[in-house]
């Protein structure tokens, strides 16, 4: 990669780099659902909100972190410590800035095309399946 480029997404702001990750995490787990076998679409789409939303996507985040190069733990704090504009009901506020810290992280592994690595994250976190129901 392109330092310009690694520079330029360095200086995105977290709320940016968890746009592109939410997306990108989201597209993981329909695959991944998608991947277990045929499902009624009905049954995919509530197995995906459960995935994605904050509560799960927090407690991915306390799985992964251990696990973080000391250049992703900053781009995880970075994200964690966005002062949200607005909580959904469904999680807590810890919750939301620990699934935005994650989204973030993926935003930026995303974009500075550390594809491997995303990967290997979003791997541990469909494996582990602390949240699945």
């Amino acid at each position: 990669m392109a330092k310009h480029r690694m520079q330029e997404v360095q200086q995105l702001p977290a709320l940016q780099l968890a746009y592109i990750g939410d997306a990108v995490y989201e597209l993981a787990v329909r695959a991944h659902l998608l991947s277990l076998g045929p499902v009624r679409i009905e049954q995919l789409h509530k197995a995906t909100v459960h995935w994605v939303q904050a509560p799960s996507q927090a407690a991915a985040a306390h799985m992964l972190l251990p696990e973080l190069t000391e250049t992703e733990v900053a781009v995880f704090y970075r994200g964690r410590n966005v002062k949200p504009a607005r909580i959904p009901k469904s999680a807590s506020v810890s919750e939301y800035c620990y699934s935005t810290a994650l989204e973030a992280l993926f935003g930026y592994l995303y974009l500075t095309e550390q594809t491997e690595r995303l990967q290997t994250l979003i791997a541990m976190v469909l494996a582990a399946k602390p949240h699945e129901k």
